[in-house]
This record gives C-alpha cells, structure tokens and sequence, in this order.
C-alpha cells in the first residue's frame, strides 16, 4: 500500500515526464523526417504556392473525365495537373509583368472557338452564327449553369491572355534583311585551303587520365545541363505467378472431358444425369456459357477476325465439326463451327458531298443542298464512267476524312453505318455505284469488297497457376527477400535460386513504373523513405503479376549529376582538350609540308566549302576550322586550330565572295521559316530558369 500511495503522490511528476517523453518522440520525428508532412503546399513557382487541396480536386476531375474509355492512375493524372498549373503559374506571372489585360469581347472569342459552345444549335442565329445574346438568355434562364459557366471563363481569360501573349512574341520572332544578307554569305561565300590534321586519335586514351575532380569542374562551368534530380537507382527480382506444366495439363483434360457424354450425380434429385459432349449438344450457348470463362458470342466473325494462327482452320470448319484444341491469349480453347453467312462484312469508299446545314466540320466549299445534289451527281456520272478514277475522285472532292485515303471506309458490318447507306451497300454486289443521301450529305458509293464469316461456339478456359502453384512461389520469393536481406550477394543468390536479376533502374520521387513493372508506386515511396537505406530488401506482391523483391543500390542526391554518370559524356571533352594541347606542342614547322612529315600525316586540299556546308573532305564536320579559313589571308600559314576531330594548321588558297544581289527576300524567307515554331519554345524556357519546388512525393 504504501508503495501505491508513493505512486498516487507522485503522480503529477509521472504525468509531466510521459508528456516530455511523448514531445520528445515528436520532436524526433520531425528531425528524423523533416518538416514536409507539415506542408498544405503540394509544390512551387518561383515562390507562389500550389495548394494541395485544390490540387487534389484537379487530379480527382482529371480521372474522373478521362476520354475513350482509357484508365488513368492518381499519379499520371497528378503529372498532367503538375504540368498544368506549373505552366499556367509562369504564363500567368508573365501576363502581369507584360500587363496584358482581356474584356469581354476576347472571351467570347474564345467561347465561340470552341464547337461545344460556338457552333450548339441553342446558340445560334437564323443566318447559323453565333449570337452572344441567346447564349447570355439561356443562362438567364438556367441559373444552375452559371457556376459552369464562370469556371469556363476562368480557362477563356487564360487562354485569350495566352494568345495575346503568343501573338507577341511572334510578333517579335522577325527577320531583318541584314539578317537575310548574312544567311546568303554563309550559303554563298567560298573558300579552297590546304591543311594538315593531327586527329585526337593519334594519342592513346590511356594516356590522357582524367581525374573526378577535373570533371566536377567542368560540370559546375555548365549547371544548368548537369543538374540532376533527386534518385533512387534500385535492382529488382520478378518471380511470376505463372501456371505450372501440371496447371496447363489439368486445364487441358478438363476441356477435352467435355467432348464427351458424362455422368454425373444431381444432389437435387439424388440421381445420376447423363450430360451430352459438346460435339451433341442441343443449346450450344447454354453449354458454352456453362463451362467457357468467356461467354457464347452469337455474331458471325470474318476470317481476318479469327485468331490468326487458327484463322484458316476455324474459317474452313465444317458446320457442326468441333476444332483441334489451339491455345489463345494464354486460353486453352475448342470451337464447334456452327454455320455460315455470305457477304457478313462489307468494304466500301465513298464521296460525301455536304451542303450548308450539316453536321459536317472542314467541308471543301460552301454550297446549298441543290448545289451539293447537282456536283453529287455529276461525280457519280464520272465514276461510273471510270470506276478506277473513284479513289481520285474522292480525294479531290470528299468532305469526309476518309477523302486522304480516296473515300476508303474499310470493312464494317450490318447496322455500323446509317441506314441508306448500309442498304446499299449490303443490297448490292461488288463493283457496284450508287448515290444515296443521308443527314451528312450525299453519297456516291463504290462498294469494293464483300466477306463470308462464320458463327462460333467457341469453350475457352483460361490456364492459371493452382493456389499449389502460386504457395511454392510465394515460398520462393520469401525464402529469396530473407535470405537477400541478411546481406547475402543479390546477384550470386539470385543465380543460385535460378533467378534473373533485372538490369538496375534508375527512378525519381514522382515515378510509379519502373523497367517492366508498371504501375508500383508502393515501390518507389519505399525507395525514397527516409527509413530506406542503401542495402535494404523488401518482397512486394503485385496483383496479376507476381512478387518483386527489390533491392536500394544507391541514392542520388539533388544537385550536380553524379560524376559516374557525367563521366562516359565529359570525359571525351575533356581528353580533347589536353590531347589538344599536347598536338600543339609538336605542331612545330614554317610550311604544311613539314608539319605533315614531323607528324606522320599528309596534306590534305579542301575545295569550295562554306559555312553552311563545312564537312572536310576525310576530316568530317568543322565549322571553326572552315570559319578560319575564311578570315585567313591568302597563303599565310594558319595558327594551330582545335576542331572536333583533331587539330588543324591550314593555308587559304582562295576565297570566292558571293556576288552581290538586289535583296535578300529568299534568305529571309528560309530563315523565317526556321523561327517559326519558336515561339513553342516559350515555356520550355520559363520552365528552365524558374524555380519549381516538386512536393507531389510527400502526398501520393
């Protein structure tokens, strides 16, 4: 009792030290981790912050209106919206400083742009314009639409400042005479000259040592291009779940029983059944979708549908037959062919004439439906006059896409096409040309070709590994991590384990994929935990795949690039340049002959280069050394120059000025052409000289 009461009176002390105790863990946490979890931001530009909880609605959106049917992950959406906002927070401090400015006309213009807003029918006039006035009274009228509405805004002031702004800096983007002058002297002057080259090559490599802190230097001289993000390089084992010879045999016989009659005991009626084989069945779709993993499919399919390795068997089936078991996207499969239909799948090119009214973008000319009727006609007079002229004709007249391939629509079947034009062309035999008229226009159709296709009843059971199976590789790759784990060489227990190593991958903060696994962001944020350690091994299952074991080779910090990694480039550079200086030391003599003898090389004549064209005969690409050359008086021996393949001494033969001209339009007409995409180039270059803090890591 009295130890309790000690405790009871002192229980104000204990209360403070566990609380001492707890911060004191905080704390270290902190320490240990960082500040970052602390962070709302998810990121930076140039000081302005991205919040993450207006970041994450962005990424939930982008998901949530993927296109097409396709899947996206968090975090390629993540890297679309990163993308996004780090260019709309460099335009838009761009915008401010240049003080572009938008009112209501120029967002209307980017509304009327857009065929969702500028060509709906709700907001057109009688003539078929746009009228700002319905678009305005519908949304007087549906008040729920102006929060829509404002959002849409928002992106139409961007965009409307972001095409004032591209305006101006193409408008900057111009070219001067003197510019078109220059560019006809580089294509124009001429110049002859006799040299010596004294190639790099002419000195070992192993005599030139270049050490880490030499290319350090080098690197620190050119920061910008040798600047390298905070990595992760880590090695990984793959240990597949895949099924076993025994799984694949199992598959099979189970599939092959069912060519025969069966029985089997009915727990309902306490009696045996006797089950018909397939090739005996009366209801092929109900005993297909019994005992297939993919279900009875009633269409007739053509030949080129048909898996190709089986195509010509199961096209040639006779009705009734049941096929030679074949294998089929990792489905071990037997099909029953069950008739077949004529002219299944049609191909067809066509012309479509539009007329002003239709739902048709990009037509070739403005006409009324009499007009597109009349121009119609004629065009199918022409082609039935000369069927083997349709191609041309389509691509000529055609306001369908298919006009780039002459008209061509390739195979369809029944019903893929609207009506009249599906009639035609299933009701008429090859060769045959028509006219028919749609909601799109007129058409004048060439039906091409025709194919047979056939109805399958098609049992396919999909081989997979046995719960047997996939427990032994489960035991495998556990045995392989604890094993990896206890220091044990990755590589030497890997091929003793008759296991592949895969090739070491390099990954950043915002990865999810990596080599051939896709997908794994799990993996990366391991690699980059504070608690991860070069060394360290851990087992990940991936659903479908199997279990990689990975291993954390090595850390990259932010900064410079490793040397290890800039050496293979610099190193070349940097041998170069003290071969360089070793060359010139021996380059001693008054003429080119001399030069050649005392350094076992030959003169060499280079006739009418240019500096637009300065490939040395034998030497390769050297602009400086043709530059020189250029400057050079006549006959005067050069002073040793440093090329790209070696170092030269040259002697000018000759120089031929281009002759004058009265302007220079085509030169700057070229050059013109040269600086027209430069303005895409804008915020490349905003993204190069900004300061963008990348926190995406610490939130997915």
């Amino acid at each position: 009792m009295a130890v309790l009461q000690k405790i009871r009176n002192r229980s104000g002390l204990l209360l403070l030290a566990i609380g001492f105790a707890l911060l004191a863990f905080v704390v270290q946490d902190l320490f240990t981790k960082g500040f970052k979890s602390i962070s709302t931001d998810v990121g930076s530009v140039n000081g302005k912050d991205i919040s993450f909880d207006e970041f994450k609605i962005k990424v939930a959106n982008t998901e949530k209106n993927q296109q097409n049917g396709q899947s996206m992950t968090s975090m390629q959406a993540s890297n679309q919206v990163w993308n996004q906002e780090v260019s709309i927070a460099l335009l838009t401090a761009e915008f401010e400083k240049l003080g572009i400015r938008v009112g209501e006309k120029h967002i209307v213009e980017v509304f009327k742009a857009d065929p969702n807003i500028g060509q709906n029918q709700m907001f057109l006039n009688a003539a078929g314009k746009f009228d700002l006035a319905k678009f305005k009274e519908y949304f007087k009228a549906n008040p729920e639409g102006i929060q829509y509405l404002k959002e849409r805004e928002k992106d139409a002031d961007l965009n409307a400042k972001y095409q004032i702004y591209n305006s101006l800096v193409k408008g900057g983007l111009y070219t001067t005479q003197a510019e078109g002058k220059l560019k006809y002297e580089v294509e124009t002057n001429k110049v002859t000259f006799d040299f010596v080259n004294v190639p790099f090559s002419s000195i070992k490599d192993s005599d030139v040592k270049i050490s880490d802190d030499e290319i350090t230097a080098y690197m620190k001289t050119k920061e910008k291009k040798f600047k390298s993000e905070e990595a992760r390089e880590i090695e990984y084992v793959l240990i597949e779940e895949k099924p076993s010879a025994e799984d694949e045999a199992e598959i099979k016989s189970k599939v092959q029983s069912l060519l025969n009659q069966r029985v089997l005991y009915n727990n309902t009626t306490g009696k045996n059944d006797t089950i018909a084989g397939f090739a005996n069945v009366k209801n092929d779709a109900e005993f297909v979708n019994a005992n297939s993993d993919i279900p009875f499919d009633s269409s007739y399919v053509a030949k080129q549908d048909l898996p190709a390795e089986n195509a010509e068997m199961l096209f040639n089936l006779p009705t009734g037959q049941i096929s030679a078991p074949y294998m089929y996207n990792g489905y071990y499969c037997i099909s029953k062919a069950l008739g077949r239909k004529s002219g299944a799948k049609s191909k067809a090119s066509h012309i479509l004439i539009s007329w002003e009214g239709t739902q048709v973008p990009n037509k070739k000319e403005v006409r009324t439906k009499e007009q597109a009727k009349a121009k119609a006609e004629s065009l199918l007079a022409q082609a039935k006059a000369n069927p083997g002229n349709f191609f041309m004709l389509a691509m000529m007249n055609s306001d369908d896409s298919s006009a780039q391939s002459g008209g061509d629509l390739g195979y369809f079947s029944p019903g893929q096409m609207v009506a009249p034009f599906n009639d035609f062309v299933f009701n008429n035999p090859i060769g045959k040309i028509g006219l028919v008229e749609t909601q799109f226009g007129y058409h004048v159709i060439q039906v091409t070709d025709k194919q047979d296709a056939v109805k399958l009843a098609t049992i396919a059971q999909k081989i997979q590994p046995s719960e047997i199976t996939n427990n032994k590789t489960y035991e495998q790759a556990t045995k392989f991590e604890m094993e990896a784990a206890s220091n044990k060489d990755f590589d030497a227990l890997a091929k003793q384990m008759k296991l592949t190593v895969s090739p070491s991958v390099r990954v950043k903060a915002v990865d999810e994929s990596f080599g051939s696994i896709s997908n794994q962001r799990q993996i990366v944020k391991w690699a980059f935990n504070s608690d991860t350690s070069v060394g360290d091994v851990k087992r990940f299952e991936i659903v479908n795949k199997g279990h990689v074991i990975v291993k954390l080779k090595k850390v990259y910090d932010k900064g410079l690039m490793a040397v290890e990694d800039a050496r293979p480039q610099v190193e070349p550079i940097l041998k170069n340049k003290k071969k360089a200086e070793m060359i010139k030391a021996k380059l001693k003599g008054a003429t080119l002959e001399a030069l050649a003898t005392a350094n076992k090389v030959t003169v060499m004549n280079a006739v009418d280069l240019t500096v637009e064209n300065p490939s040395i005969p034998g030497a390769g690409f050297e602009p400086k050394v043709v530059g020189i050359a250029m400057s050079s008086k006549v006959g005067k021996l050069s002073q040793p120059v440093v090329g790209n393949s070696g170092v030269y001494v040259l002697v000018t033969k000759a120089e031929t000025k281009a002759p004058a001209i009265q302007n220079y339009d085509e030169y700057v007409n070229k050059l013109k052409q040269q600086v027209a995409s430069y303005s895409g180039r804008v915020i490349q270059a905003l993204k190069e000289n900004a300061d963008i803090d990348d926190n995406r890591a610490d939130f997915y």
